[in-house]
């Protein structure tokens, strides 16, 4: 197999058809039919079926596509990695951001990145913490946030935040940020929960226990946009990081209030792979990312956070 054959299979994967395929990689429809049909032959197998969506890779091929697709993208790095100008630091970093912490990193970041390190290019990818910590196990992402994690045999974890947890309420309920809510008091209302076995969900299972509350959990989602739009509609409450309600308690859309007995943290933390070497271009990277999140801390840009101690405490900024 060659390049041209995994250049092949991975865009007509993506768009579904082998014309607009052969339109993206300026070849005929023969020619990107062909590449297909000698790899088929190659390994014995159909990679892919036809159907009235158009083309869809059968099991084997969606095998040989996610493998090509990595192959494609590490030998983009490599070629991004050589450099033509000695001391230029280039490269290409993927970074997995939680979905709580994009709208306050992501374009900083970006902004950072291209005035120190303009040779270096950055791919965003945010989800959840369960999601980011999959994608870098599979070679994914470079470097990603993460969140209630230690070091594991596969990654580094280097603790940046502790973050405490919000109860989230309509508008009309009057919370205030002065005034915290006992948790219990929080479990007296309908809530909308992160869905079982999501790390923040697992949090605030955990503080329900210690707190010796049941939940009445009327709804749960994946999605931290429906937690706030059922909450806004008057469905319940919820539990949310300050960070990704500042705003919409700004905006008048919600009110929110730290929880209490307990007090409810997550502790944010920067996580790497510990196999392979890592590229000059992750590292600065790495750093940019780090001195990032400590400038939102300290200026007050990150509601109830603290910058992680190096001994494992949390100090206040």
């Amino acid at each position: 197999m060659d390049l041209k054959q995994l250049k092949a299979i991975v865009t007509v994967a993506e768009v579904g058809s082998v014309t607009r395929a052969a339109e993206l990689l300026h070849l005929v429809q023969p020619a990107v039919t062909r590449q297909i049909r000698t790899l088929e032959q190659e390994l014995g197998i159909p990679l892919f079926e036809r159907t009235g969506q158009g083309m869809r890779p059968t099991e084997a091929g969606a095998i040989m596509v996610d493998r090509a697709r990595r192959a494609l993208g590490e030998l983009e790095r490599a070629r991004a990695e050589v450099q033509p100008t000695p001391g230029a630091v280039t490269g290409i970093v993927t970074v997995g951001l939680l979905e709580s912490t994009s709208d306050l990193l992501a374009e900083s970041l970006v902004s950072a990145v291209a005035e120190h390190h303009p040779g270096v290019q950055l791919r965003l990818m945010t989800a959840y913490s369960g999601h980011l910590q999959q994608w870098l196990d599979d070679g994914d992402l470079d470097l990603t946030l993460l969140y209630n994690l230690d070091s594991t045999p596969s990654l580094n974890a280097r603790p940046l935040v502790r973050e405490r947890l919000w109860a989230v309420a309509p508008a009309s309920a009057g919370l205030r940020a002065d005034r915290p809510v006992p948790f219990e008091e929080a479990a007296e209302h309908p809530l909308v929960m992160p869905t079982s076995g999501h790390a923040l969900r697992s949090l605030i299972d955990a503080a329900a226990a210690r707190a010796g509350a049941g939940l009445n959990v009327v709804a749960q989602t994946n999605s931290m946009r429906v937690q706030k739009q059922l909450v806004r509609a008057g469905h319940g409450w919820t539990v949310l990081p300050g960070l990704g309600i500042a705003e919409d308690v700004v905006r008048g859309e919600v009110s929110a209030a730290p929880l209490s007995e307990p007090d409810v943290w997550r502790s944010i933390v920067l996580g790497t792979p510990r196999s392979g070497r890592t590229p000059p271009a992750v590292e600065v990277v790495a750093r940019e990312l780090v001195r990032q999140i400590n400038s939102a801390v300290k200026q007050g840009r990150w509601p109830s956070a603290r910058v992680d101690g190096t001994d494992g405490s949390a100090a206040d900024v």
